[in-house]
């Protein structure tokens, strides 16, 4: 049965057989097999600390009839029922999978030995959570692998699928009738959509970084369509019928309707206990993690901002030891004090030096922001005071990009730190702006962290002691680098939407296209995503203006692949009439 959401009929994309594209698929078959103490799926594998039953490929029946499959991770030795932890994404299940660690140079510092092997990509390992008392329940959504129906790309119907799963896992008579939901990216986004159905089980959610509006956080940000990325993900789904083709859709249906208004979360819904995770580093799920804290419709949820990269934090000791904490809390009623925890807690990059790890406030937005303006001039510079004089500048906006930190045409702005300052929150670009050569611009803005002789600087992600490697040596790539935060926005899509905008947050309206005529001058209303940097006395701030993306590409493959629809020079207006300027929020912090 195809797919509708309020009334528009859902296209949908044939996808690969397992068999045919999962070198690690080996069946649909079911079966339980107790996995012993010490247990290795492989010499290089880390051991099961405890005996494990595991149980491939059990169906699961959803409210329509589809049947879909999970493997389970329990502990055989516990004399009690135990909660269940779900872990849901669309890349397969224990092991199986085009995506694991070893994608990204250096497996982002998680080396083989730390995982068993039987972890879903993006998910917390069995061997570490049946030794903490807990089952770990690996989903095939629906139309994954051998699981029947389409495959779906998140929104309110796959949140209605998570529903069931929790109910039925909830009866399972292993289970003490708790169930929580964890896990990075895919599976943090799905928790927003499973939880804004209330599943009467459902005790908490672990959302470890996930984006919460597909359309205007992901897919077409800034109302630029950003398809490689997805593209490339998608064309790994194996299953047996189809997906979900969202590439298809937004060639359909570019602007804001109701099948985009679906892939937003209802997160005001949410009623349940949220550990939210949250990091400066993704392209992908900063502005969602930050959103689902906000709105969160309950006010038992803390935030916490590391400093690296997900998949590093997964797997670290202190996480898992976080985890439990707020899981025991939560599904197994323990009294442990967790409630004492500091609501919010971020890091503060340094980009030259060590981070400033878990900085406490009370809530966020942190309330003491002050928010000051910078002026764009001739001169490239960033002035507190306005330019008397009107000026212009401008750049080729049609060149490629290979997203390596070394493209061309990209203006740059610089503003020096008299003294030491806290950049902590969104910020936004006002640029005023015109096109000779096209009716319309897509324009990408990015601070950057630049040391005192102006040289500009790069975050390591991930620890040296992990990587094994010098500054030099380590790949450009995103998830091991972090240049700062970025914004977007395409000149057509330059109406705001005052239902969703904020104080601290400009959001636009995508219903309608609004073309620029030639030479006109217009402001570029742009929001810079989240970030929390340090400057010292000295250092610098650069903001860079261009027709193109300028984060690090996910992978090598991907360079050079995304685009813009950008003809001819972009020309920037500052000074005079045209006061082109970049906000900032600062907090104070105490000197570390």
């Amino acid at each position: 049965m195809s797919l509708k959401v309020s009334g528009l009929n859902v296209l949908h994309r044939p996808v690969q057989a397992p068999e045919n594209s999962d070198p690690q698929y080996d069946g649909p078959q079911s079966s339980t097999t107790i996995l012993p103490k010490d247990f290795r799926k492989s010499p290089d594998a880390a051991a099961f600390r405890t005996a494990t039953i595991f149980t491939k490929d059990i169906e699961i029946v959803l409210r329509d009839g589809t049947k879909i499959r999970a493997d389970i991770f329990r502990p055989h030795d516990s004399a009690n029922s135990v909660p269940a932890l779900i872990a849901w994404s669309p890349y397969g299940k224990s092991g199986r999978g085009h995506f694991n660690l070893s994608i990204v140079p250096e497996r982002v510092g998680v080396p083989e030995k730390r995982l068993s092997g039987f972890e879903k990509f993006e998910a917390p390992d069995p061997a570490e959570w049946t030794a903490r008392g807990y089952a770990i329940v690996n989903v095939d959504p629906r139309g994954v692998y051998d699981s029947e129906g389409d495959i779906r790309w998140l929104g309110s119907a796959e949140g209605q699928d998570g529903y069931d799963v929790v109910e039925e896992i909830a009866k399972m008579p292993w289970c003490n009738g708790s169930v929580g939901l964890v896990g990075n990216s895919w599976l943090g986004m799905a928790q927003w959509f499973i939880a804004a159905e209330r599943p009467p089980h459902l005790k908490c959610i672990a959302p470890l970084e996930g984006a919460s509006d597909m359309y205007r956080e992901l897919w077409c940000r800034g109302g630029i369509p950003q398809w490689p990325f997805w593209g490339f993900l998608a064309e790994t789904m194996c299953g047996r019928n189809r997906r979900e083709d969202v590439k298809g859709m937004l060639d359909e249906y570019p602007l804001m309707n109701e099948y985009w208004e679906d892939k937003r979360a209802r997160i005001d819904r949410i009623n349940v206990p949220a550990y939210i995770l949250a990091s400066y580093s993704t392209f992908l799920h900063t502005m969602g993690s930050f959103r689902g804290f906000e709105e969160l419709g309950n006010d038992q949820k803390w935030l916490r901002v590391h400093p690296t990269q997900e998949w590093f934090d997964l797997y670290q000791t202190s996480t898992n030891d976080e985890l439990q904490m707020f899981f025991d809390r939560y599904t197994k009623g323990i009294q442990n004090g967790w409630e004492n925890t500091q609501r919010v807690r971020v890091s503060l990059l340094r980009f030259n030096k060590e981070p400033i790890v878990n900085y406490p406030f009370n809530t966020w937005p942190i309330p003491t922001t002050k928010h000051e303006a910078l002026y764009l001039t001739k001169d490239g510079l960033l002035s507190k005071k306005p330019p008397l004089q009107t000026e212009t500048l401008s750049y080729q906006s049609d060149v490629r990009s290979f997203q390596i930190d070394s493209d061309s045409e990209e203006l740059q702005f610089e503003y020096t730190f008299a003294r030491k300052t806290c950049l902590l929150g969104c910020s936004r670009a006002l640029l005023q702006m015109s096109c000779p050569d096209y009716d319309d611009m897509d324009v990408f803005v990015q601070l950057r962290k630049a040391d005192k002789d102006g040289h500009m600087l790069q975050n390591i992600n991930i620890p040296f002691q992990d990587l094994g490697k010098s500054a030099d040596e380590i790949e450009n790539v995103n998830p091991l680098k972090y240049l700062g935060p970025t914004g977007a926005l395409r000149g057509s899509h330059r109406a705001i939407d005052p239902r969703l905008s904020t104080p601290l947050w400009t959001e636009h309206d995508y219903t309608s296209r609004e073309p620029v005529k030639r030479g006109e001058i217009i402001t570029m209303d742009i929001g810079i995503w989240q970030t929390g940097i340090v400057f010292d006395v000295g250092e610098r701030l650069v903001l860079k203006v261009s027709g193109h993306n300028m984060t690090l590409a996910e992978f090598t493959a991907l360079r050079g692949q995304l685009t813009a629809a950008n003809v001819g020079r972009h020309v920037l207006h500052v000074g005079g009439m045209y006061q082109s300027r970049l906000v900032i929020p600062l907090v104070e912090i105490d000197q570390r």
